[in-house]
Order: structure tokens, then C-alpha cells, then sequence
């Protein structure tokens, strides 16, 4: 009896077992993880390859929400009730402090805003005449032109004073050296005489007082080029004269003046004295270089906020007048404008959009990665509400460099693309699609 109750036991325990199914769930993982995802097939490479592009179409939405969220503000009688609850103080005094420092800061912009407004009307009261001018249209046979070379050693300040000149950004500005890669132009038009500042590269003598031998055709061509503009502006940093001196821009600056060429002004412009506190080193640096042969005169200039730069346009455009009156050998004499003042040619506004993003390129992209980037426009349309669509590929060598310039799920090449895409709006005063795409050679 006792071996068939064993064998009833066995049975019916077998039975069970074999009606319930137990898997491994280690090894149904690693069995099902092994399989090819045929709902999902999305790479790592291709989100990689998606990530290095950048388009403005795509941040839109993204801006207005932003906005929208800023919008919201406290109440300020909730905040006034918690300071009496919490800090004792009294409402009413509070108030009235509150009070007497909002009309002291409201005065205080009142007077602000007249001095300025004063100030302008004196500076206005100068320019109207020339306005007025300016709206008049001008023969051909009347129109005058006059190339202004601008070079120096490299952050001297040369793209910024282009940039005042025009009235407008046309060449990238950046702390670091050799930000100006070639020749970019900048135009004024003041009644009948239109200016074209020519921005280059900045140049260096070596220590035995010759030009550098940079294999780059840049260089070269900044140096033959010199000769070929009407007036030469030879520009110079004050400020890192005083605190970090440099034999070889000083040699620089006597070598222009000591070749001079007899068809040619040439002027001599101490940059960024906005950044001297000491009106002493000022003059010291003035009294310095004022001396120095081959320069008709030498002018004090802040190129970035545009102190002295009113007496340098003044002095260009008298040159204007005198070259036609005295039929002197300086070529400023009546020929048809190379841009029209009024609008932007489409040539120039493709220079300024390469201009701005290779900016913001040197701003967050450090080394010597941005130097060799290969960057190209590849497209440009304007579409038929009025729009601009700018395509530009950034070529690196390398994949390590691509995955810099991109930055983390392509943060980096989308912060470039916002604020290149807002400035090309501001300058463009239009609608801009910027598209920027990361690739390697």
C-alpha cells in the first residue's frame, strides 16, 4: 500500500510540472536582444548624422514658447505680504521707499535720455546737409570713388573698423589672430563720393624685419595688394602696445612709412585707445609715432565704438574734394560707383553670411579647429514670401574634429546656427533659413 501511495505522489506531481511552462529570463533576454529590431531600425550612426545638421526652421516654435514663459510675472502683493508676515515690516513704509526710488531712477533716465537726445540733435545738426544729399540721385558722370586699404599686424582692429565704416557687419570680428582670411569689402556713400574700404589679413615682419613666408596665398596677396588702393590706413593696438610691446609691429609700421609710394596716402591709425584709462599713456603713445616719416597724419581711433573716427571720415572725404578741385595724381577722380548705395548686392550679402557664421565658429570653436574647417556656401534662394534659404557645409578633416564642432547631440552646431540665423535676420532685415551641415572630407 505504501508503494502505491509513493507512485500516486510521483504522478501527480510530474503532471503538474509538465503543465506549467518555467523559462530562464536570463536567457530569454540574451535569445530576444540577439534578434534584428526590424520596428526600430534607427542607428547610432544615423543619429549621429542627423544631429550634425542644423536648421533654423526647426527652432521657430521652440523661440515663441520661450517668450511666452518669460512673459509671466509675480504678483507683488503676495510678495508684500510675506515680508510683513514673515520679516515684520510695514507695508506702507516699504511702499513708500519703494516710491521715492522709482521716481529717483525715473529722473535720473529722464535726464539721462535728455543729454543724450541733445547730444545726437548736435551731432544731427552736422549731418543733414549730407543727408539730404545722400537722397539725391547722382549722375554717373558725377559720382566720385575712392579705395581705402586697411592692414596691419593681426587683432590690430581692422574688421572693426570696416565694420563702423559700413555701418554694418561685413567682416568677422574675434579675439583670436588671423580671423580675416581674405579681402572683404565695405562701402560708404556720402553724397557724390562713395568709399570702399578694403579689410585684410594681418601681417607680420619676422624679427630681421621681413614679411613672414606663410605657405598660404592669403599673406601674399595681402603684401602685392598694399600698392593698389588710393589712400593706405596703417592701424596699430594702442593698448597691447603699452602692456605687451612688440618690436615687430613697430618695424611694421616704419616699413610703410619708409616705402611709401608717391600715388598713395598713407595714414596712421592708433586703435583702441577706448581701453586706456591713463590719458598720459595716451599721449605717450601718440607723441611716440607722431613723428614718423611717410604718413600724412596719424589719427587716435576707437574702431569698435567709433571715437575719432568722425575726424578719419572727415579728413577721406576732404581728400575727395581737394584730389578733384587740384586735379592731383591721387586716382579719386570722377568714375561710376563699384556698389550701388542703396541696395545690397546679392555677392556681398553671400560674403556676410560666411562672414557672421565663421564668427560665431571662432567664438565656441577653439584651437586651431576652425582653422581648418573647409567652409562653403553651397546654396542660396530666396524664396517667394521673401525669405532667405542659406545652405553652408562645415568640411572637416578628421571625425574627432567633426564631433567637436557638433558638441553632444549637436548642441554646439545649434547654438552657432541660432545666433548666426538671428544676427543674418537683424542685418538682412528678412526672414533667414540658415542650414548649416558638419561633414568630414
Amino acid at each position: 500500500m505504501k508503494a502505491l501511495r509513493i507512485l500516486r505522489t510521483l504522478n501527480s506531481s510530474l503532471s503538474s510540472n509538465h503543465s506549467k511552462t518555467h523559462f530562464n529570463s536570463t536567457i530569454f533576454l540574451r535569445f530576444y536582444s540577439a534578434q534584428t529590431q526590424q520596428d526600430h531600425p534607427t542607428t547610432s550612426e544615423e543619429d549621429d548624422t542627423s544631429s550634425s545638421v542644423f536648421d533654423s526652421s526647426q527652432y521657430d516654435d521652440v523661440t515663441s514658447e520661450e517668450n511666452s514663459v518669460r512673459s509671466s510675472t509675480w504678483d507683488e502683493k503676495y510678495r508684500e505680504r510675506v515680508k510683513e508676515k514673515v520679516f515684520g515690516e510695514d507695508p506702507s513704509k516699504v511702499k513708500s521707499s519703494r516710491i521715492l526710488i522709482k521716481e529717483e531712477e525715473k529722473r535720473r533716465k529722464t535726464a539721462l535720455l535728455a543729454r543724450t537726445l541733445l547730444e545726437a540733435a548736435m551731432e544731427r545738426a552736422d549731418e543733414e546737409g549730407d543727408e539730404d544729399k545722400e537722397d539725391e540721385v547722382v549722375k554717373e558722370e558725377d559720382q566720385m570713388s575712392l579705395s581705402v586699404g586697411i592692414i596691419g599686424a593681426p587683432n590690430a582692429g581692422k574688421s572693426s573698423l570696416t565694420n563702423y565704416m559700413a555701418g554694418t557687419k561685413v567682416s568677422a570680428v574675434s579675439r583670436k589672430t588671423n580671423t580675416t582670411t581674405h579681402e572683404v569689402l565695405g562701402v560708404m556713400t556720402k553724397g557724390k563720393t562713395q568709399i570702399c574700404f578694403f579689410d585684410t589679413p594681418g601681417l607680420m615682419l619676422k624679427k630681421s624685419g621681413f614679411p613672414h613666408k606663410d605657405m598660404k596665398a592669403r599673406i601674399e596677396s595681402a603684401w602685392r595688394s598694399i600698392d593698389l588702393y588710393d589712400v593706405l590706413i596703417v592701424i596699430f593696438d594702442a593698448h597691447r602696445h603699452l602692456t605687451k610691446p612688440d618690436s615687430r609691429v613697430v618695424r611694421l609700421i616704419e616699413r610703410m612709412g619708409s616705402e611709401a609710394n608717391p600715388n598713395q596716402k598713407r595714414l596712421l591709425c592708433i586703435n583702441k585707445v577706448d581701453l586706456i584709462e591713463k590719458k598720459k599713456d595716451l599721449l605717450k603713445v601718440a607723441e611716440e609715432f607722431k613723428d614718423l616719416p611717410g604718413y600724412e597724419r596719424c589719427f587716435t581711433i576707437s574702431g569698435l565704438k567709433g571715437a575719432g573716427v568722425k575726424d578719419l571720415t572727415k579728413y577721406l572725404m576732404e581728400q575727395a574734394s581737394l584730389s578733384l578741385s587740384l586735379s592731383l595724381s591721387l586716382s579719386l577722380l570722377k568714375r561710376p560707383w563699384d556698389e550701388d548705395p542703396f541696395v545690397m548686392s546679392e555677392e556681398v550679402m553671400k560674403n556676410i553670411s560666411l562672414e557672421v557664421v565663421r564668427e560665431k565658429l571662432l567664438h565656441y570653436i577653439h584651437q586651431e579647429i576652425p582653422y581648418g574647417i573647409d567652409h562653403r556656401l553651397m546654396d542660396w534662394k530666396e524664396l517667394r514670401d521673401g525669405s532667405l534659404r542659406i545652405e553652408q557645409h562645415l568640411i572637416t578633416h578628421k571625425i574627432s574634429q567633426r564631433k567637436i564642432l557638433v558638441g553632444k547631440n549637436g548642441s554646439k552646431i545649434g547654438r552657432i546656427g541660432m545666433e548666426a540665423n538671428e544676427e543674418l535676420r537683424t542685418i538682412f532685415k528678412k526672414q533667414v533659413h540658415l542650414v548649416l551641415m558638419v561633414r568630414v572630407k
